[in-house]
């Protein structure tokens, strides 16, 4: 495993993302199934586990603040609050200084920990963000060291670029994959000039850059990749990159072909990695199997130039054209 800069902690490159740990959006997942899952991302060298108050309204978290009780490595969490909907805690009414308070509090007190290493805003709305009252607030929680870092997971350049001009931020979460390059044109450099962590969420396009599914993959009725595959639900990016199922299966098998051998899920994260400015990839996983398949992409060589080339002319020709929802 590689380790990248996060404001002067090394983070391992490949990190672990944990919404399926909710057993709420992705089908349940046991103690036993999850605990297996975070040991053999930490026994390959994984530091960094990303995870939100509202996977599983806390399960996660709590699954994690378990698991940690049973490590004696340092492993880096990071947490995200402001989508809660339960009682005064409710969308869209989070945003006050002591609402903010509470849900750390609820995370802290999930996770077992005195204080967080990262709590980021959860694809809050955009005029939260131009009224910047919550990075005032993120402030004050930080001088409180209720948190070590905070940063932003967002949805779209527009938003990303605003959030680089608060000062203090250390971190974005961005959707980055395959079949959402263009985001690198727009916001990598400027990132990257202010030193400001970028982390990548949905590396896989939900599974869609996996090669494993096929036109007659179904998911189960409480899995996102059902009832959100047209965005009813949340913003469509959050599913399959906003890319609609049976065109992003055809143009997964176009870009497995430029691969260099069948290990798709690790070429593309690969891809990935192959860019400085990142500094963490979050892929989740339900099975020990697909932490190895992550994993084993830090250790993969650098995909060639001509490659990226090819990959990103099927993106411009193909894949940009019909992303739905906002990005």
């Amino acid at each position: 495993m590689q380790y990248r800069s996060f404001k002067g902690t090394k983070i391992s490159e490949v990190g672990l993302g944990t919404w399926q740990l909710g057993s709420a959006d992705w089908g349940a997942i046991s103690d036993a199934e999850a605990f297996a899952i975070l040991d053999t991302f930490i026994n390959l060298g994984g530091n960094f586990i990303d995870t939100a108050d509202v996977y599983g309204m806390g399960m996660s978290e709590q699954v994690i603040g378990r698991f940690l009780k049973t490590v004696d490595k340092e492993v880096f969490v990071a947490t995200k609050l402001g989508r809660r909907q339960d009682g005064n805690n409710g969308w869209p009414q989070n945003f006050s200084y002591d609402l903010m308070r509470v849900q750390i509090e609820s995370s802290l007190k999930n996770l077992q920990l005195q204080q967080l290493f990262l709590e980021q805003l959860h694809c809050i709305p955009a005029a939260e963000l131009q009224a910047g009252k919550v990075f005032d607030y993120l402030r004050k929680l930080q001088d409180e060291k209720l948190i070590r870092h905070w940063g932003v997971s967002v949805e779209t350049s527009e938003e990303a670029l605003l959030c680089l001009e608060q000062e203090g931020i250390s971190s974005l979460q961005i959707i980055f994959n395959l079949f959402r390059q263009h985001i690198a044109d727009e916001v990598f450099e400027k990132a990257d000039k202010k030193g400001v962590a970028l982390i990548v969420r949905v590396p896989l396009a939900s599974g869609l850059l996996t090669g494993k599914f096929t036109e007659h993959t179904k998911f189960a009725e409480k899995d996102h990749r059902n009832y959100n595959a047209d965005g009813a639900a949340f913003n469509a990016g959050e599913t399959f990159s906003g890319i609609e199922f049976s065109a992003g299966l055809q143009r997964s098998k176009e870009m497995a072909e430029l691969l260099p051998d069948d290990r798709m899920a690790s070429w593309a994260i690969r891809w990935i990695l192959d860019h400085p400015a990142v500094t963490t990839v979050i892929p989740g996983a339900s099975k020990v199997v697909q932490v190895q398949s992550n994993m084993l992409a830090s250790s993969l060589p650098s995909l060639p130039v001509i490659t990226h080339q090819k990959l990103r002319a099927i993106y411009d020709e193909k894949v940009k054209p019909v992303i739905r929802g906002h990005y």
